[in-house]
């Protein structure tokens, strides 16, 4: 791939305006030193807060919502005492690093430069990006797969096939993140975890509502058609273009070439798939046999939900270890056959590369880890995001824009609060019972907070992988930042944001299924049963 562009295309309105955030965000301070500094405005606006008395009733405690001043004695020593506890626990970094070792061997060996030359000799460049966005959105039945394999390979891929790897990067970020909402037909943990929040808040109305696990199904299985067509669009025609003169300046020594393949790479691809065929199938069979351990406990398992599936399921809490192994294993059988490996310190040499590679990330984890420590302890966020929905409510708009405005709310409260059940668990308590009184059903209010709550994923700096993505950046343009990063991906979040809108209201209008025992009104048991 070129590595400078001599020739520049015209630079239209979108570009130019992209650039001027990409100029502005990249003027930030480093993203570890960002995050400190927005520590320390936590802390203070904590403390300035802290003896405001605030009607806002808190839906979890039924008490009225009181921000916590950081700055106090007690509260600061409680920070420094969980300060390594915070950074060890912190979710994203013990997922990365684990599956970096596996992705480290199977990139050192030659493992993935052979794979990904083999696959994109057969496969039409074309289709590239509705592909990846596609697996993208299917790496959500694994948890967090798709930000550790997917993402990275994304860039890989798109830079072997001689395009650039941040357009490769976007694509895979906006079908991992922005659409983590979508099922490409297989649930998702999300499923049930939602509908549960859904059903407490729906029984503060009415004890007698129960919400299937499965109530969207349909709408977000067809939406990740709209989420592949819209981002195929918008990096092809749209960001694609626009990094025409962005140079790719990293090290391109251990980057992919399109070479075609030896005959010891063949046979070491052969007997790398053989063996992760082997692999796979052997955990099938622990997998379907009667009792199996993978499965969570029958007391852990919502109705309507898989034993297998469900986030208390062995299975599901071992995604990434699958994925060590199962890059593990293929990548040291391939480097013994195709001769790239002599010795088992070659094995533990490709380890040692890929953690060196981490050493950024794990400065910028550290300091991520601490502000959203500090962000969740102040109980600021939940001010917002319950002032945000109150202030919904007051307004009485008429219901489609009640729609649009809970889509709006969600993504905007999103930016501050990242995990997805916390949000639903503070606007659905909110916003489900009110909308039933206006006989909305719980399912199209979860629908609406779905859509919102995925759009703007990919902007917020405070997405706990949101700097891992910084780095991933870096690899292949050194100049790349936060700001960078966030003019990518914010037409796929402005996109998403209206066109999933859209969407949804084609969906209520058309009175097409939500999904599975789902409804579009509310109608109390009382009612039902006097007609």
């Amino acid at each position: 791939m070129s590595q400078t562009t001599e020739i520049q295309a015209p630079r239209g309105a979108l570009a130019r305006a992209l650039d001027v955030v990409e100029r502005v965000g990249n003027k930030l301070p480093d993203p570890a030193v960002l995050f400190l500094l927005l520590m320390v405005v936590v802390w203070v606006v904590s403390w300035l807060l802290s003896g405001v008395v605030f009607d806002e009733i808190d839906p979890r405690s039924g008490q009225p919502v009181q921000v916590l001043s950081l700055l106090d004695g007690s509260a600061l020593t409680n920070f420094m005492a969980k300060m390594v506890n915070t950074f060890v626990t912190f979710h994203p970094l013990g997922v990365v690093l684990v599956a970096m070792l596996g992705l480290g061997v199977a990139e050192h060996t030659g493992f993935i430069n052979a794979g990904l030359r083999a696959i994109l000799a057969v496969t039409s460049k074309a289709l590239l990006t509705p592909v990846l966005i596609a697996v993208g959105v299917l790496s959500h039945v694994a948890v967090d797969a798709g930000y550790v394999l997917v993402i990275p390979l994304g860039a890989v891929i798109f830079y072997a096939a001689g395009r650039h790897p941040l357009a490769g990067i976007a694509a895979a970020f906006a079908g991992v993140s922005g659409g983590f909402s979508a099922t490409f037909f297989v649930p998702s943990s999300l499923d049930p975890l939602l509908a549960g929040i859904t059903q407490v808040a729906a029984q503060i109305t009415d004890p007698s509502v129960e919400i299937n696990p499965l109530n969207n199904y349909f709408f977000t299985t067809a939406s990740t058609f709209l989420i592949v067509l819209v981002g195929w669009f918008l990096t092809d025609k749209v960001i694609e273009p626009r990094l025409q003169a962005t140079r790719v300046d990293g090290d391109t020594a251990s980057m992919p070439t399109m070479d075609a393949l030896q005959p010891q790479e063949r046979r070491g691809l052969q007997a790398a798939a053989a063996s992760m065929v082997l692999a796979i199938a052997l955990l099938a069979l622990t997998l379907f046999v009667e009792g199996t351990p993978w499965a969570a406990p029958a007391d852990q398992v919502p109705e309507g939900g898989h034993p297998l599936l469900v986030a208390a399921a062995p299975l599901m809490q071992s995604i990434v270890a699958l994925i060590f192994v199962f890059f593990l294993i293929p990548g040291m059988v391939y480097g013994y056959v195709a001769g790239t490996v002599k010795t088992h310190r070659d094995i533990v040499q490709g380890m040692s590369k890929a953690m060196s590679g981490m050493g950024y990330y794990i400065v910028m984890a550290f300091f991520c880890a601490q502000f959203i420590f500090a962000f969740s302890q102040s109980n600021i966020g939940v001010l917002l995001a319950i002032k945000g929905a109150n202030a919904l409510q007051a307004m009485g708009l008429p219901l489609a824009l009640t729609l649009v405005g809970i889509v709006f709310l969600s993504g905007t409260v999103n930016l501050l609060i990242g995990s997805a059940s916390a949000k639903w668990a503070l606007i659905g308590a909110i916003m489900v019972p009110m909308l039933m009184e206006l006989g909305v059903s719980p399912d199209l209010t979860q629908a609406a907070y779905r859509v919102g709550d995925s759009s703007t994923n990919i902007i917020t700096p405070l997405l706990p992988y949101f700097p891992l993505i910084v780095v991933f950046c870096q690899k292949y343009v050194k100049s790349a930042g936060i700001g960078t990063l966030v003019a990518l991906m914010l037409p796929y979040s402005v996109s998403l944001l209206l066109v999933w809108t859209a969407f949804l209201l084609g969906f209520w209008a058309l009175d097409i299924p939500l999904g599975i025992g789902s409804s579009y009104e509310y109608i109390p048991a009382a009612a039902a049963a006097a007609k």
